[in-house]
Formats: C-alpha cells, structure tokens, sequence
C-alpha cells in the first residue's frame, strides 16, 4: 500500500482527491457456483453520481480540526472501541498470536511461489492459509461478492476465514482480515477520527459478531468526522457496504487458480511485496505497544481448539 496497495476496489474518494476450487456462503451458510456482477462499474458510477450530485462541501470544507460537539462523539465512540477490544475473548487473543507470528514469519521471497491472477495481495493471504492449514487448521480465502442495490454499490472482497467443527457437529467461523484499518480510511479525517482508526487492530481476527461492532462503530465515526468539513458520508463507507465485503456470498479456496500474465503481475507482486512489509512493521509496532496492556497467549491446549481433528 508506493508499499502501500489500495483495498480491493479501492477507495475511490481518497484516489480521486475529492477525498482521496470450493465453497462458498452467507455469513456461514456454503454455496457453489459463479458470481455474475458489474462492481468495478457499479462504484465508477456510484463515484460520479456522488461527486457530481452528493459532495458539496462548505467553505470551510478543507478545514480537519474537531469541533467540540463532534469532539465529545468521537470520544465516546473511541470508548466503544477501546470496551469491544478488551472484551476480546481469550480464544480471540490466541488466535490472533498464532496469526501475528505466521504473517511475521512470511517473506518476500514465499510469495514468489503463489502465483495468483489479477494478485492485488491475494499471493499474502494464500500464503498465509498454507501456513495456517500447515499448522492443523482449516483455513481457506474466501471471495465475497455482492449486486448493487439502492445506494449501496457493489464489490468484492478477499479475506481468511477458519472453520472450527465442535463435537455436536455444529461450526464456528472465525474471520481473519490482514489490513483491517484499510476499509476505514477517509479523507481530511480529523485529528480524533486518526486516533479512532489507529486504535483499531491491524489483523482482524475474530467472529462475525464482534466484527459487526467494529464497523457500526467506524461507520458512525466516520460520518461524524466528514461531517465536521461539510462532506457526506460516501456510499463506499456505509454501513451497509462495509458489512457487505464479510456478510455477503463468499466461496472458500485454498489454492490460487494462476492464470498467464507477463509483465503486470511482476509489478503488482512488488506491491504485494511491499505490502507485506508494511503489515509487518505495523504488527511489530502494535505488539510493542500494547504488550502491557493484552492478556498473555492461553496454552497450547486452548489454541488447538481451532485445529482440525483427526480420527
């Protein structure tokens, strides 16, 4: 993510300046089959309508300071964020060790080896289920993707899931995203919507339910920090679009399907490279910083509850 990539479909409002084989299912229900949508074409024009209809801003439109009102708003959203974190439980937190140290032990020279199409970071996440399903896990990436409807344009998304399968025969699914803080990022955010957005993980790792929180939480937070310079919340992060990319229809897959491309793919595998290096450096520094403050990894016991069984 310039080592930096750009969420999947991109955020159109901080590019443009105008603010800058398996299953599949619903949530966790599985489906089989293709998707037919136009989401590259259905957010192009989402963005048009919205910069040329919706995005009138005041005249103090460029100004990103916080007004007390909105202040004290933020503030107690950046309470909730501070309360749905600490309430992670420890099956959470062990999880997301495992995972921490898997991404940090990836380097540049492993993704060499996935060969996806189109990769836009996919050769990280495949990789990352390798090491995971090596580590005894059910891991797979999952593509979501979602028709427009109304004012919510459609998309698509990557992300890890793990199933877990208890002795009653029923599942768990945990979610993994490895930029997490990407889908939040906005433009001329205020100085309290930055501290909102950095508190957030930088691997999400958790259930459905508790990542729901987090986005109703951010959805508002951002309203509130757009509103402040006189800008509409765009379309791309609502609510709704932001519960679509893990809600949505996804297909499970633990293998990349590689397709035959020359130079491109050599330029955006240095993105992914790059990338990787990033959330590398943003791992270390949150393990760093929040070291005192995070319960310490349960034992061993407790984290192979996700492992998969054998007979």
């Amino acid at each position: 993510m310039d080592c930096r990539v750009y969420p999947e479909t991109g955020d159109p409002w901080l590019m443009m300046g105008g603010g800058g084989s398996g299953g599949g299912g619903v949530g966790g229900r599985m489906l089989g089959g293709s998707f037919s949508h136009e989401s590259e074409h259905d957010l192009a024009a989402m963005v048009s309508d919205f910069l040329e209809n919706g995005s009138s801003c005041g005249g103090d439109s460029r100004c990103s300071s916080d007004s007390d009102s909105s202040f004290c708003e933020l503030a107690h959203l950046a309470d909730k964020i501070s309360c749905y974190k600490g309430l992670q439980d420890q099956h959470g937190i062990d999880m997301l060790s495992v995972v921490n140290s898997l991404i940090l032990s990836i380097n540049c020279m492993d993704l060499e080896f996935m060969k996806c199409c189109s990769c836009n970071s996919s050769c990280i996440r495949f990789y990352l289920v390798k090491l995971l399903r090596l580590s005894g896990y059910d891991a797979a990436v999952c593509t979501s993707r979602w028709q427009g409807t109304g004012k919510v344009p459609g998309g698509d998304h990557e992300y890890i899931d793990i199933i877990n399968y208890n002795d009653s025969g029923n599942s768990d699914r945990l979610i993994i995203d490895i930029d997490f803080r990407s889908h939040f990022e906005i433009a001329r955010a205020v100085p309290s919507y930055n501290r909102i957005l950095n508190s957030l993980p930088i691997v999400y790792v958790g259930s459905l339910t508790k990542l729901n929180q987090f986005l109703q939480v951010m959805a508002e937070a951002a309203k509130s920090s757009l509103k402040q310079n006189s800008m509409p919340l765009p379309p791309w992060r609502s609510l709704a679009y932001l519960q679509s990319k893990w809600h949505s229809p996804y297909q499970r897959q633990i293998h990349p399907e590689p397709e035959p491309v020359s130079d491109p793919f050599v330029s955006q595998h240095k993105l992914c490279a790059g990338h990787l290096n990033r959330v590398k450096s943003l791992i270390q520094f949150e393990m760093e910083t929040d070291r005192s403050h995070l319960k310490k990894p349960a034992s061993r016991a407790k984290v192979d509850r996700w492992r998969i069984r054998t007979p």
